[in-house]
């Protein structure tokens, strides 16, 4: 067995999304485009005698409040478990560091990709990869958006999140993320959405767009946020980061998932990073980070 495994949990960002329907059980059915930062959280993995669960990093005072038992990366390991269990498999006490770098509940799937990302380190402990299809077929227990950040390359998500389609042209963005700390719950957000039917992405000839200049156009021209407005309603602290984003040049500003954070694109990461430190300077309250996304997931920041 592998005494220390360390994962990556990069920020999923989503360039759009568009609320699509409502199910009868409650869930709604979206179409989403995301895609993937060099910034984002830090799972490690060690043999232990006793399951043992840590948080630390400079996000770690917002989820020292609340139950172990209901992180994302403790509900991942007992799904895991439940399901080597249930295959006669034995999945041996472990030792879990969540180093946590993205704010919390913040649209950028910290929760999510921290749940991925303990998957990976576990199926390479437990040396169960033989598991995996089983597995996808539970992912969405845990979230919509943990399938994605187990994917951790730039996709097309539908469904209520299951069903995924790589962007493998999708070129590397440079881009800003600004949150006002500000929480804003996700079931809050969705109960303020006024249209549950709006129109589904315009995916034809997306292949046709190759750099990222265009990809940003695209994006604003064509494809929109349905969660935007409604967690304005909830958090007009919103508006300020868009501004804010806009003022420093950005090709596009628009918030991600169900918000708080927002993210600006620009023409390279040399804008990107002048913007970051213009932000800074006039918020320095706010969490600000300049990053790039690419073809798969990186490093925390």
């Amino acid at each position: 067995m592998k005494e220390q495994l360390r994962v990556d949990a990069p920020a999923k960002i989503n360039l759009a999304l568009h609320v699509t329907g409502q199910r009868a059980d409650g869930y709604h059915t979206l179409e989403t485009i995301a895609v993937f930062a060099n910034i984002g959280d830090r799972i490690t993995a060690e043999p232990a005698d006793r399951d043992v669960f840590e948080i630390t990093g400079p996000e770690a005072a917002a989820l020292g409040r609340e139950d172990p038992n209901r992180n994302l990366v403790i509900r991942a390991r007992n799904l895991l478990r439940s399901l080597l269990a249930d295959a006669g498999t034995d999945a041996p006490p472990v030792a879990l560091t969540l180093e946590k770098h993205l704010p919390a509940g913040s649209g950028i799937g910290g929760g999510s990709a921290d749940a991925a990302a303990t998957l990976r380190a576990l199926i390479a402990l437990w040396d169960c990869r033989e598991i995996s299809d089983q597995l996808d077929r539970h992912l969405v227990t845990l979230g919509a958006d943990v399938p994605m950040c187990l994917h951790g390359k730039p996709l097309v998500a539908s469904g209520i999140g299951e069903t995924l389609t790589p962007l493998a042209n999708l070129p590397a963005l440079a881009m800003v993320l600004t949150n006002p700390r500000q929480h804003v719950s996700t079931p809050a957000v969705f109960s303020k959405l006024p249209e549950k039917r709006n129109p589904p992405l315009p995916l034809d000839g997306i292949a046709e767009i190759h750099n990222a200049p265009d990809w940003a156009a695209w994006v604003k021209a064509a494809t929109r946020n349905d969660l935007q407005a409604p967690s304005l309603f909830i958090a007009p602290e919103i508006d300020a980061c868009l501004a804010a984003l806009e003022g420093t040049g950005a090709l596009l500003s628009r918030m991600s998932g169900s918000g708080a954070t927002c993210f600006g694109l620009y023409g390279n990461a040399a804008q990107a990073e002048a913007a970051a430190t213009l932000l800074l300077r006039h918020h320095p309250d706010w969490w600000i980070k300049s990053c790039m996304t690419g073809p798969s997931a990186g490093a925390p920041a």
